[in-house]
């Protein structure tokens, strides 16, 4: 039996803005914004569907009088992308044996 794929993972953005977070563990709004390729908008959205779920952290602070939002994976986020992985991984295995 196929283990279930989180639905807040699969969507391609949200998959990337944690793939990047799990490398890193804490990005620039910029840095994601960069590195995905997703407009302001979209990634903003993601962003906070990501944070409502507790997969990430975000604070928004000044940097030499400019506005700056950092974005930080927490431990929920990594034990969520860790099981994604290892559903996927399943799914892999069985179409090989």
């Amino acid at each position: 039996m196929f283990k279930e794929l989180d639905p807040l993972l699969h969507s391609q953005l949200r998959l990337s803005v944690i793939s990047l977070l799990i490398g890193v563990k804490s990005a620039t709004f910029t840095f994601l914004l960069e590195k995905t390729g997703a407009t302001r908008g979209n990634i903003s959205i993601q962003l906070k569907k990501l944070e409502e779920a507790g997969y990430i952290s975000i604070e928004k602070a000044f940097r030499d009088n400019y506005p700056q939002t950092t974005c930080q994976i927490t431990p929920k986020g990594v034990e969520a992308f860790e099981k994604y992985v290892d559903a996927l991984k399943d799914y892999l295995n069985s179409s090989a044996g």
